[in-house]
């Protein structure tokens, strides 16, 4: 029997847990462990229980050390290669059009790929000690994939500075270029992550829904056009009966109870 290299589970809340769990290969983004964790997030988002994602390691040194290097210098035709590659788009465009929110508890280093794979995660939780960035230009690679994803999150100086010199930041360093949202003391990480995503799963499926994909939609447009989107996605939610719900639950001083998407 093949042993799993992505664990998934589903809690009582609707919070789903994706646990890279190759220890073998550090979690180097291998087409397998690929395969799987695409497979996982398909998964969550076509499963109605789940209402927040959570991404994590079950290496508590390495998050995931990136792209396969054994496989990038092998014999493979290149046309193999070629089409491998196309998991790392799949991925970071599923992140983006899951519909739910994705939350990466990075609580080991976040190396290379897998540094993109961060960047593409709506909120980023670190570990103290715990450094991330992308030293493949150290071993003769450019980080081409994930280069996309850095410039539209880190400043071009930065951005370059990373890609080029291959060192890497710390995780109060990631908070200060604002792509992680908290550094989490060892101790209180796991529990701090668990908040965060209560926290999450307790918000409206169907707005969270709609508010990411509006955000996707309008990531690179031009300002107006942008507005006029987000105008018509405003109006939209007035005819949701969560947003109603969430309003009487307010003004009642309850707990709102949400419609399943």
């Amino acid at each position: 029997m093949t042993t799993a290299l992505v664990r998934y589970d589903v809690d009582a809340r609707g919070v789903a847990r994706v646990v890279l769990d190759d220890p073998s290969t550090r979690n180097a983004l291998s087409d397998g462990l690929m395969d799987e964790l695409l497979a996982r997030l398909e998964q969550a988002r076509d499963d109605d229980r789940v209402r927040v994602v959570v991404l994590t390691s079950a290496d508590e040194r390495v998050f995931s050390s990136g792209g396969n290097l054994k496989a990038f210098a092998d014999d493979a035709p290149l046309v193999e290669k070629y089409a491998g590659l196309a998991r790392f788009p799949r991925l970071f465009t599923l992140l983006a059009g899951l519909g739910k929110p994705t939350l990466c508890a990075a609580n080991g280093d976040v190396l290379a790929g897998a540094f993109g794979m961060a960047l593409a995660c709506d909120l980023l939780l670190v570990k103290e000690g715990v450094r991330l960035g992308c030293p493949e230009i150290n071993v003769g690679v450019f980080p081409f994939m994930i280069s996309a994803l850095i410039y539209r999150s880190v400043p071009r100086a930065k951005a370059n500075e990373l890609m080029m010199t291959g060192e890497l930041i710390t995780a109060q360093e990631a908070v200060e270029l604002h792509i992680a949202n908290r550094v989490v003391p060892v101790e209180e990480f796991d529990a701090e992550v668990d908040r965060w995503a209560g926290l999450l799963a307790a918000r409206s499926p169907l707005l969270m829904q709609m508010g990411k994909h509006a955000l996707t939609a309008t990531r690179d447009l031009a300002l107006p056009d942008a507005l006029s989107y987000l105008q018509a996605q405003l109006a939209l939610a007035f005819s949701t009966q969560d947003l109603r719900e969430g309003v009487a639950a307010f003004r009642e001083k309850r707990e709102p109870v949400w419609l399943r998407r």
